[in-house]
């Protein structure tokens, strides 16, 4: 058995699946991935929870299968959180130095990110991260530290992502009811983004996609900071739904055929060619043109893209992408998707792989984990940078801006 002050467990109730990843967090701060427990989800929609019941025995089945192959008992998480409710922006904090010799202090670099949390949101919203970005002394940007440099008006600039409150505790609530602790709450995205980039990639700037059931999410990251992020409700199940309607078929086998079938491109190749469906628990033997399935799941992929390239364009960021575009989740999994995520965003695109992790092979090359390994890398940040907590669980706020920036 394992020390539990040395693991770290990442919990990503997600529309399709459950995962926990437990990670062994050595003294030098590395990461080793030591178990991994999945279930099917059954009690979530668009990556938020429906049936609590079900999702909570989900969670159990999923955290006793990471126990076992871990041999440790599983006592509190790193919670993952997607929805239609979050919503990401960037806000500027405001801080006069009022000290007679002008020298910024620390209290004013904690006073300048108060004004920047200070925001009007929503009465029943909550702050899931605060992400700092970079300070501005009288006018001179890209700084990273300003205490004790010189000036007159400090600001600064932070990524702020918030939610619903109430549906943030719903997906709270279905873990602590297995008695097991949520030690901070993380949006998936920025989860995703901490297990995938590089510190090159950081710097160069980075779209990460994270393709999942029922939700996809993305965030944008450059100059080593968080630029952008954001949550569409759409997902592989939604391309299920599409090829049930449009080929005539029950959902589960509509399931199947784009597991086995499918692609995000229609293959010249395919024109012409059928596939041939037998009878099965009374329906009736049909035959599927492989042209129309393809281009089925094309048009819902490629809208997919086109929604994220024209928020990106309306922020201007398309051009500080230099690094390109990283996939992830189970819709990454889809031939030739990396093919038609490049059309659609005009940047290359790359499946992902999880960077300074170490561990089961077998999870960490497989993308629809990144999330769940990235919430067990944020809670190493966590353990090694933060001394207490009280209230409401929160995430790492600030302290996550310096990963980005360091790496």
């Amino acid at each position: 058995m394992f020390d539990a002050s040395e693991i770290a467990v990442g919990l990503e109730v997600g529309t399709s699946k459950v995962c926990a990843v437990v990670g062994e967090v050595n003294p030098d701060g590395a990461l080793n991935v030591i178990g991994v427990g999945q279930a099917r989800s059954r009690g979530v929609r668009k990556g938020e929870i429906t049936d609590p019941a079900l999702a909570e025995e989900d969670v159990r089945n999923a955290v006793v299968e990471a126990e076992q192959m871990a041999d440790v008992e599983i006592r509190s998480v790193y919670l993952g959180v997607t929805g239609s409710h979050l919503r990401g922006f960037n806000n500027r904090g405001v801080h006069p130095i009022v000290s007679a010799d002008r020298m910024i202090s620390a209290e004013d670099v904690q006073d300048a990110v108060k004004n920047a949390k200070a925001i009007n949101l929503p009465a029943d919203h909550h702050v899931v991260h605060a992400v700092r970005q970079h300070f501005v002394v009288d006018g001179q940007d890209g700084i990273h530290n300003p205490v004790g440099m010189h000036g007159a008006r400090l600001e600064v600039d932070m990524h702020v992502i918030h939610g619903n409150a109430n549906r943030l505790k719903n997906a709270i609530a279905i873990v602590g009811a297995l008695q097991i602790e949520v030690e901070t709450i993380a949006f998936n995205g920025l989860a995703a983004s901490l297990a995938l980039l590089s510190n090159e990639q950081k710097e160069l700037g980075a779209l990460v996609v994270d393709l999942g059931g029922g939700t996809t999410e993305y965030l944008v990251c450059a100059g080593g900071i968080v630029k952008h992020s954001g949550v569409l409700t759409v997902g592989g199940d939604h391309v299920s739904n599409d090829l049930a309607y449009g080929l005539k078929l029950p959902l589960g086998r509509a399931e199947q055929l784009k597991i086995d079938q499918g692609a995000a491109l229609v293959d010249p190749a395919v024109r012409g060619q059928t596939l041939t469906l037998p009878s099965k628990l009374g329906f009736p033997e049909k035959t599927i043109n492989l042209e129309h399935l393809r281009r089925i799941m094309s048009l819902r992929l490629q809208e997919i893209f086109e929604i994220i390239r024209e928020e990106l364009a309306q922020a201007d960021l398309l051009e500080r992408l230099r690094a390109g575009v990283v996939l992830c989740g189970g819709g990454a999994r889809v031939p030739q998707i990396e093919q038609l995520a490049t059309q659609v965003l005009d940047l290359p695109a790359t499946v992902g792989r999880t960077q300074t992790i170490s561990g089961l092979k077998s999870a960490l090359d497989q993308p629809e984990f990144a999330a769940a390994i990235g919430l067990v890398k944020f809670g190493s940040l966590q353990k090694k940078r933060r001394k207490g907590r009280a209230g409401f669980p929160v995430a790492l706020k600030e302290t996550i801006g310096q990963f980005f920036r360091r790496g």
